[in-house]
């Protein structure tokens, strides 16, 4: 990418990404550039697909859970072309690592929703939370337990009690308990995995 090209970029993220600074766009753009060319081998390649994108939140951030991460690249890729573009990149990674407890409630809710129809049915919780659990030969069917933990998370989350959780519900969950927000399985970075990719990637931002 020429100087005039990232500068242009980073103007533009730089308003819209409004969680980083100048310089921090800039790396990320560079680091975009950088993954993209390695993963498909052509320097003009346009953006991440699914399984490159799967591979980037594995290795870096340490998810591993398939249905969370088609759902995390799904939230990034917001014109639903199936690719995940430089702007793209940028806006969602300023949710992903430093979003207001706002943005992160959106951004959760967004993913939990599978069928993206506005709520969280009980069956979209059962599909997120059954493989949570490892099954014991003495204990109890792991089925099973995923339907106990829906319902105590029904008792807490599911204010107008129409069995299921609309965002109004998850949103003033969460308010009252921040650990709520990742109730249906881990979608955000935590703390030591975002530190360190930010570490790593906004090094060349110090040194400047």
């Amino acid at each position: 990418m020429s100087q005039r090209r990232l500068q242009q970029l980073a103007d533009a993220l730089g308003r819209s990404a409004k969680h980083f600074n100048r310089s921090e766009v800039e790396c990320l753009i560079k680091l975009f550039d950088m993954l993209v060319a390695k993963s498909s081998g052509r320097s003009t390649a346009v953006g991440f697909d699914q399984n490159m994108f799967r591979d980037a939140l594995h290795c870096t951030f340490g998810m591993t859970d398939d249905i969370l991460m088609d759902r995390v690249f799904c939230i990034f890729d917001r014109d639903h072309d199936n690719c995940i573009n430089v702007m793209e990149w940028v806006e969602g990674l300023s949710i992903f690592l430093r979003g207001t407890l706002e943005e992160r409630i959106k951004y959760c809710f967004e993913v939990y929703d599978l069928n993206q129809d506005g709520y969280i049915s009980r069956e979209e919780m059962f599909q997120l939370l059954k493989n949570s659990f490892l099954k014991h030969p003495s204990e109890e069917d792991p089925n099973e337990a995923a339907k106990d933990l829906i319902d105590i998370v029904m008792k807490l989350m599911d204010y107008d009690h129409d069995g299921r959780l609309s965002f109004t519900d998850f949103e003033k969950a969460v308010r009252v308990e921040n650990l709520l927000l990742e109730a249906f399985g881990p979608c955000l970075p935590d703390i030591k995995s975002s530190m360190a990719f930010e570490e790593k990637t906004f090094q060349e931002t110090r040194k400047l």
